[in-house]
């Protein structure tokens, strides 16, 4: 009993229990203690670009364990503002990760956009710990802010810049090769090399042509297009002396119709033959030009139909009135949704870059043929960068987070198909 009594009035033991409660303190105040901050922080301006953009370099916090795990890497905020000791907003994160040289090495890069050409901006940076702890921040000093600067070349368009050159160079290669003699391939156009015995079967039959420039104004590519053919029709028409009724929707497209079919005659040797009352304006109304165009069809029964230019619902209305009072019918447009219509009712369709590749192929100039052969270069490389596309995005799928096909994918969308 005296030995319990002694024990329990130990005058060392509140002592000890109060040392245990310190380490304990101490221990637990250790384990939530703010980290160092970063170091040697600096801005400068991005190279090669608009004078938008500025980038920050800067040495990772010292306690930072440079890991790849999420639940032990820092992240750093960083903060920016318009003066020195105003006031400083986030602007960006950046998420530390192993580096190259492993744990305590390498520098963190980030890119801040949207800056103001020529105007000084000072930069802080703050460490923060997977458990929310802050660092004192690194700033970047009075004396160095950052200024964004516009540059001759932008550096993101480098890619693109090759392309364009890449292009741009088949086209004069190739317009050269053509005017040094050196023949060209160039496909076959089914519909093109159809008109001439379109107009010698009207010719035949003692029946008119007949030609629709569409229902867009001057204005339009198709319409242009199809003007570049009537020059073709009118030829031969000249030729074979058939008749060609061209009935226009807009009064500019009657004045260059006109303009067209009588240089097409004086090129045949037959300018006294042309009627300039054949090409005549009808109305802009939609389907009041349409009516009047069926109502020809039904009554006069023309031997040949051509459809080249824009068109809409009238489409599947003119193809099916031509097929009826069996003319052939050759139809071109650049209007993906009607397409189908001229497919199924025409004898021959023109589909969009046949259509505008119609005045090249026709008129054997030099200048356009290699112009439209170096159209191809361009194709090819579009044809090449969407299955390289494809195939990466395919691999990256079934890849894990790091592999070099995902690199590859990001690179290409971001890089050589984005703004770097």
């Amino acid at each position: 009993m005296n030995s319990l009594l002694s024990r329990r009035a130990c005058p060392t033991c509140p002592t000890r229990m109060l040392l245990a409660v310190s380490l304990l303190f101490v221990a637990c105040s250790g384990a939530f203690a703010a980290p160092q901050p970063p170091r040697n922080l600096t801005v400068s301006d991005y190279p090669l670009d608009g004078g938008a953009v500025l980038k920050l370099r800067f040495e990772p916090s010292p306690d930072d364990p440079r890991s790849d795990d999420a639940k032990l890497a820092f992240e750093y905020q960083v903060l920016m503002a318009g003066e020195f000791h105003g006031e400083y907003l986030e602007v960006g994160k950046v998420k530390s990760g192993l580096p190259l040289g492993g744990p305590g090495s390498g520098l963190l890069t980030t890119q801040i956009g949207g800056r103001t050409t020529g105007k000084p901006y000072w930069f802080r940076v703050v460490a923060k710990t997977p458990t929310g702890e802050k660092s004192a921040f690194a700033e970047t000093p009075l004396e160095a802010p950052g200024i964004a600067t516009r540059q001759w070349f932008d550096g993101r368009r480098m890619w693109l810049a090759i392309v364009m050159t890449s292009i741009c160079g088949a086209v004069v290669g190739y317009v050269i090769a053509a005017r040094m003699g050196v023949k060209l391939k160039i496909r076959k156009i089914a519909g093109l090399d159809a008109i001439e015995d379109a107009v010698g079967r009207a010719t035949e039959m003692g029946q008119a042509c007949l030609f629709v420039p569409g229902v867009q104004d001057i204005n339009d590519i198709q319409t242009i297009a199809g003007l570049t053919i009537l020059g073709r029709v009118a030829e031969k028409a000249a030729e074979y002396d058939c008749e060609l009724d061209v009935p226009t929707s807009r009064s500019l497209v009657m004045t260059a119709a006109r303009e067209t079919v009588a240089a097409a005659f004086y090129a045949a040797g037959r300018p006294d033959a042309f009627n300039e009352d054949r090409i005549y304006y009808v109305t802009d109304e939609q389907f009041g030009y349409v009516a009047h165009l069926t109502g020809i069809m039904v009554r006069e029964k023309p031997a040949a139909c051509f459809y080249l230019g824009a068109f809409f619902a009238e489409s599947l209305i003119l193809s099916e009135t031509g097929n009826a009072v069996g003319a052939i019918q050759i139809a071109g447009t650049a209007q993906p949704a009607q397409l189908p219509f001229f497919v199924a009712a025409c004898d021959y369709t023109l589909i969009g870059e046949e259509f505008f590749a119609a005045s090249a192929y026709l008129s054997g100039d030099p200048d356009q043929l290699g112009s439209l052969k170096g159209q191809d270069v361009g194709k090819v490389i579009v044809t090449v960068l969407v299955l390289i596309g494809v195939t990466l995005s395919t691999l990256s799928i079934f890849s894990s987070p790091d592999s070099p096909f995902r690199a590859a994918e990001s690179y290409l969308m971001n890089t050589i198909l984005g703004d770097g």
